[in-house]
């Protein structure tokens, strides 16, 4: 061999070895932006998983108010949420349980303010739904009840909490019952929910007078003649 082909083939043999290490750089390259990309796609799933989970289960919809709870009134309570979640109530509370008809507003708010939980649903809701809020509601301190008029399918009070729920699968709703079944701002924490003040009567049954008939102001005329003065 010549020496004018041996370094011909020296140079052919380098030209060869830079081209394969050319190549080993570009799929090392390629693998590490598929790595990379792939990395980037997972965090991504997992932000969006996370905030879509915790969109699905904040309570920032959870509406509140300031009653301050002892005020009993032994008739029928106007009040302004429906269903309500605090305020003046009967003396009787709720027995705390699952009943298939209506219960007093004035017996469950008393109920309430021992830290019960009232879940109540549109009387229309599906046989399943409603099956699924009494699993829920087999647990202490949890009262459950239609309740007519309601204004969306699902509402969950608790004294001064409430949430609106659209159906009994939100994912809401054990984070509530957790979160405000004998929550903070209960008035008589540790009062029992059962007891022999309490009833398990419903609407129908032991109906709420509407007040205690107002007594006429205007006395009736005497019929006696007025005395006579003497002189």
């Amino acid at each position: 061999m010549t020496k004018e082909k041996a370094q011909a083939r020296r140079e052919h043999l380098a030209r060869m070895r830079d081209a394969q290490k050319r190549k080993e750089r570009r799929t090392a390259m390629l693998m590490w932006g598929a790595g990379g990309l792939v990395v980037v796609l997972l965090v991504g799933l997992v932000g969006f998983y996370l905030v879509n989970e915790r969109a699905q289960t904040s309570l920032d919809a959870v509406k509140s108010a300031k009653y301050q709870g002892g005020a009993h009134k032994e008739t029928k309570v106007k009040y302004a949420e429906i269903p309500p979640m605090g305020g003046e109530h009967n003396s009787v509370w709720q027995r705390c349980g699952i009943y298939d008809q209506p219960v007093n507003n004035e017996n469950a708010v008393h109920a309430l303010e021992h830290g019960a939980v009232w879940i109540t649903y549109r009387p229309d809701l599906p046989k399943g739904q409603v099956e699924t809020l009494k699993k829920v509601a087999s647990a202490d301190y949890i009262l459950l009840s239609p309740y007519p008029g309601l204004p969306s399918p699902v509402v969950l009070s608790s004294w001064n909490k409430q949430l609106p729920l659209e159906n009994a699968d939100d994912p809401r709703l054990p984070k509530f019952v957790s979160k405000f079944k004998n929550g903070p701002e209960t008035p008589e924490l540790g009062a029992a929910c059962d007891g022999t003040n309490s009833t398990d009567k419903t609407a129908a049954e032991s109906p709420i007078p509407d007040g205690a008939p107002t007594p006429d102001a205007s006395p009736e005329p005497s019929s006696s003649p007025s005395p006579s003065s003497t002189s």
